[in-house]
């Protein structure tokens, strides 16, 4: 596997999914008792946006950057954005740094909440270990984050949110390996909340695996979608998409207030859209 998200950290599909799991650890933080957060591809947990890779594509200027200029925002994107200065602050008008999804878990997640974090490749599983070093409620492993999903749920505590990010390098693929991945977790683990992040280039690619939750028996099934560019193009990334089984009480909400927002601030043409759906009513 070659694919390295430094070069993608902070663009506009980033900016989506972490609002999003902003949006889930808000609403899990709701309860008292504590909670386990699971990343099945965790990346480096952190990226440097003035480093060769960031700076070769610039997508974060249309991403992160255009949000941080943004006022009068929804909550959820106030704590998003306060987290991302408060890690990554603006030198001369540049962000310098871009915290990833475990970086955004750990930061806002409690001292009795714990972290699971699985990554394949070396380089970033050593990053994750220095970023966390000494931090005891995360627990790191080198391994397949599919492979994972299989062995390592449900996890301890038992109510908790599983982040499902992988890289898509074969689209259809890699729907394949979710689906299957995810029916085996869901099996053992019925009560964790699953995010499934996933891009979107041609609407015809995604169709199938929306198809599939409908028809999975899991509960609860929220799709949150945001598309800069029409569906139309295989040879770009158009827009991403999250589905969340086990959506959290009053989500569709939170996110229905986020992604007008969203696309206001990060559209790159006129035919943006957006859309919160639900697929499988609770």
């Amino acid at each position: 596997m070659n694919y390295r998200h430094a070069f993608h950290a902070g663009n506009f599909a980033d900016v989506a999914k972490h609002a999003v799991l902003v949006a889930l650890l808000e609403a899990m933080k709701q309860k008292d008792s504590p909670f386990s957060y699971f990343d099945s591809h965790a990346g480096a947990g952190r990226y440097d946006l003035a480093g060769e890779e960031a700076k070769k594509t610039g997508e974060h200027r249309e991403g992160i950057a255009r949000l941080l200029a943004a006022t009068r925002l929804p909550a959820t994107l106030h704590v998003y954005l306060n987290l991302v200065r408060s890690l990554a602050p603006e030198r001369g008008g540049a962000l310098t740094a871009y915290p990833g999804s475990p970086l955004i878990a750990a930061l806002l997640t409690r001292p009795d909440d714990r972290l699971v974090l699985c990554e394949v490749q070396d380089v970033e599983t050593e990053s994750l270990r220095r970023l966390f070093l000494g931090d005891k409620r995360v627990a790191i492993h080198r391994r397949d984050g599919y492979q994972a999903l299989r062995a390592l749920l449900p996890p301890t505590p038992r109510r908790g949110l599983a982040l499902i990010d992988p890289p898509f390098e074969s689209q259809s693929l890699e729907f394949d390996a979710i689906a299957d991945a995810l029916e085996g977790a869901f099996a053992r683990w019925k009560t964790g909340v699953y995010a499934i992040w996933y891009p979107i280039k041609l609407a015809q690619h995604v169709a199938p695996f929306l198809r599939f939750l409908r028809q999975s028996g899991m509960p609860k099934i929220l799709v949150a979608e945001l598309l800069v560019h029409p569906a139309n193009s295989a040879l770009r990334l158009n827009g991403c998409g999250i589905a969340i089984v086990n959506a959290p009480y009053r989500l569709d909400r939170t996110l229905g207030e986020i992604l007008p927002v969203l696309l206001k601030h990060l559209a790159q043409g006129r035919f943006g859209s957006q859309r919160v759906e639900w697929l499988v009513e609770g």
